[in-house]
């Protein structure tokens, strides 16, 4: 089993920056692939990043890419998410996943998954 935590969201202002975090439990966490997804107010949930167990494979959304970055830290069971340049369209509960998917972009082939951090991002 594996528990993921997510810490880190908050208000900030168009331009600003965020990093989350995401704290997990469990032995196989370095052996397990790790996404963000978000979801914002009246829309579904989708993918932002994500990140292999190895740290030699990362993905990340057209609507993130070269603004957020993906990192993990697996001496310390935790996965982050840099957000620079935040936009108010970047507003969403984010939530981490972990699993081992054969479409990084598909939710329902992440099993593990936190609560969700709410960014907030104000014009």
């Amino acid at each position: 089993q594996v528990q993921l935590v997510e810490s880190g969201g908050g208000l900030v202002q168009a331009g600003g920056s965020l990093r989350l975090s995401c704290a997990a439990s469990g032995r196989t966490f370095n052996y397990l692939d790790l996404g963000w997804f978000r979801q914002a107010p009246g829309k579904e949930r989708e993918f932002v990043a994500a990140l292999s167990w190895s740290g030699s494979s990362i993905y990340y959304a057209d609507s993130v890419k070269g603004r957020f970055t993906i990192s993990r830290d697996n001496a310390k069971n935790t996965v982050y998410l840099q957000m620079n340049s935040l936009k108010p369209e970047d507003t969403a509960v984010y939530y981490c996943a972990a699993d081992r998917p054969l479409d990084w972009k598909a939710e329902d082939e992440y099993l593990y998954w936190g609560q969700g951090t709410l960014v907030t991002v104000s014009s």
